[in-house]
Formats: C-alpha cells, sequence, structure tokens
C-alpha cells in the first residue's frame, strides 16, 4: 500500500464530495469537511501526491481534483467493506403479485432501479454446464424416433430425429442402455470425439442414431444457455452530467435497448465469477469490458435458484455512483431471492 493515513482520509474525501457535487474538489473544500485540522497547502502537497500516484486526476485547467479509476478502485476495495445499507420491506416488494419469474425478475429490475437512481438489469437463470440425467428414445413411427432428453434441475427437452429404416424395439432399447452407459452425468463438453467413436463401435449398425442423439442434445442444451434481460431506469443515466451529452446519451440508450452489449457484460461477470468465486463483481471505468460503458461503472451480483442454476444482477451508473448503496442493495436483494426460491 503506497498511501499513508493522511492520504486515505484525503482521497476519502476528495471521493465523498465528488459522489455528491460532481464538482472538481480544491483543498480548500477538503479542509472544511475533514477533522484533519491540516493547512490547504499541506493538503494542496498531499493532493499533488495522490495525483503523481493516480489516485485524482485535474480536469482540464480546474483547480480542484476528481478521483482517477484507480482511486475509484482504491475506495471500493478499501472504504466500504463493512458498510452495508439496508433495504427495507424489499421482500414484500419482491413477492407481492409476482407468481412467475418473469414477472419477478421485472419487479426487481425496476425495483433497484428506484432505490439506486441508475440503470439497472437482470437475467433469466441459466443452467451452468448442464449434465445429463438421462436420455430415452422411443419408437414414434418406422422413420422417426423421439428423443427425450432430461438435464440436471429436470429440465427436459424432446427431439425428433429421423432414421433411415426402422428400428426394433430391442434395438432401441440397446441404444438406451449404451447412450446412457456413455453420457449420464456429463456436460457436453465431457463428450469427446473418442467417446463418440467408441459409442458408434458398439451401436454396430446404429452409427448414425449415435451422431443425431448427439446433435440433439447439443441443441437442447444449447437452448438453455438463451436468457432473457430485463432492464430498467435507463433514463436515470441522463441525470448525471457526465454522460448526459447526446452522443453518450444515445449510445448509453441504444446498448440498454439492444441488449447484446449487456449479453456480453454478463458472459464476462459469469467468466469472473467461475474465476474468483466472488458473487460481486465491480468494473469501474476502462475496467468495463464493453467500450461503450467506458464512462460508467458497473457493479454485478450473482442470484442463484438452484445449485447450478444461476443469473446476473447489474447496476449502472457514473463513475461516481454510490458503491457503498449500490452493493449494499445487492446483497439484500440477492439474500431475499434466495429466501424466496428456497420456500417456492
Amino acid at each position: 500500500m503506497d498511501l499513508d493515513e493522511r492520504k486515505i482520509k484525503i482521497l476519502n474525501s476528495i471521493i465523498q464530495t465528488y459522489l455528491i457535487t460532481g464538482e472538481p474538489v480544491g483543498s480548500r473544500t477538503i479542509s472544511k469537511y475533514t477533522d484533519l485540522n491540516l493547512s490547504s497547502a499541506t493538503i494542496r502537497n498531499e493532493m499533488s501526491d495522490l495525483e503523481d500516484l493516480g489516485y485524482i486526476v485535474q480536469p482540464h485547467t480546474s483547480a480542484g481534483r476528481i478521483p482517477s479509476d484507480k482511486g475509484y478502485r482504491f475506495y471500493v476495495d478499501n472504504m466500504m467493506r463493512d458498510k452495508i445499507a439496508e433495504v427495507s420491506e424489499m421482500k414484500d416488494l419482491l413477492i407481492e403479485k409476482a407468481d412467475k419469474l418473469d414477472l419477478l425478475l421485472k419487479q426487481v429490475a425496476k425495483l433497484l432501479a428506484t432505490n439506486t437512481n441508475y440503470a439497472t438489469m437482470i437475467s433469466s437463470p441459466q443452467y451452468k454446464r448442464n449434465k445429463l440425467k438421462f436420455i430415452q428414445l422411443s419408437r414414434v413411427t418406422e422413420d422417426q424416433l423421439l428423443v427425450v432428453i432430461m438435464l440436471e434441475g429436470n429440465l427436459i427437452k424432446n427431439k425428433l430425429i429421423e432414421v433411415d429404416e426402422p428400428v426394433e424395439e430391442e434395438e432401441v432399447a440397446k441404444l438406451n442402455l449404451l447412450m446412457n452407459t456413455f453420457l449420464q452425468g456429463l456436460c457436453l463438453q465431457e463428450i469427446n470425439m473418442e467417446m463418440i467413436q467408441r459409442m458408434k463401435t458398439q451401436a454396430e449398425g446404429y452409427g448414425q442414431i449415435i451422431s443425431n442423439v448427439i446433435d440433439a442434445i447439443a441443441v437442447a442444451i444449447q437452448e438453455e444457455d438463451d436468457f432473457e434481460i430485463y432492464t430498467s431506469g435507463a433514463t436515470n443515466l441522463l441525470k448525471y452530467p457526465e454522460l448526459g451529452d447526446r452522443e453518450k446519451a444515445s449510445e448509453l440508450l441504444g446498448l440498454m435497448e439492444e441488449k447484446q452489449a449487456l449479453t456480453e457484460l454478463i458472459v464476462e461477470q459469469q467468466g469472473e465469477d467461475e474465476e474468483n468465486k466472488n458473487p460481486i463483481q465491480i468494473y469501474i471505468g476502462s475496467e468495463a469490458p464493453v467500450s461503450s460503458m467506458k464512462d460508467c461503472s458497473i457493479v454485478t451480483a450473482t442470484y442463484e435458484l438452484e445449485e447450478g442454476v444461476q443469473g446476473t444482477i447489474g447496476i449502472i451508473g457514473p463513475k461516481r455512483m454510490d458503491y457503498k448503496k449500490v452493493v449494499g442493495n445487492l446483497q439484500t436483494m440477492m439474500n431475499q431471492l434466495d429466501e424466496i426460491f428456497k420456500k417456492k
């Protein structure tokens, strides 16, 4: 750590003041609102050191300073750990008239946008690395077989496959036993070409059926990888001058509507989760995986319906967002969702 206690207090004061005003912060302002009992000259020297270290920057020719991405990162990592805001009555608001999951998720996005005054998003849950629980082939007609695929979470997918010639019931039973022996408990990534070839060899004259079933499994799992994204509060971003000019506002509103960038963000966040095992990720400015959000900060969290069934909640705002409040809202929301889903 390259900051002593005095520098930390001054940096904290700069960030707290800038969060409220959105204006560059000068040494005189800091001297009025801190308990350091330091002169403006001493504070200016410390601010100069903070600028040299990359924690604050001087915009244009202004005498004041604003936090850099590095400064925000220090603040997020060191100054908010034990300060979580509480959101009262959230559970009752969530449960009310939320009989279906999509309605509940829309309520979550709207409620978070109202509570934080930022833009919010939430994805529908995905089944991560879906494993096969069971495969069942059945004859439908002489040239068609029905493949019933049961995935983890008791998701069931049905696919029809074509056959060149009729398959006897006895052969269908053998194929069922063969495929379940090889594939049961595996996810798609674990099914390799060597395994498929061994199944085809043992299936003797029915290798094409094995190929068709594998294709059907891949389609079934891919369908479950698709997800909806619900958003709310996009126009809240226009309330912040640093995001409100025409070009930036148009770009941000566009990505909230088209949602392609949000999909990329969710995929990135899920990758971070798997690597860091951290349910909350904070992206500040240039850290954001989406280039059009470089002027924003993004805080994402993972909610879980059951083991392996996860979705993403995100809050998007200016870099001077109230991180403590945002993280507090997300943590409370995750706890409430967890309690709701466990009771259903």
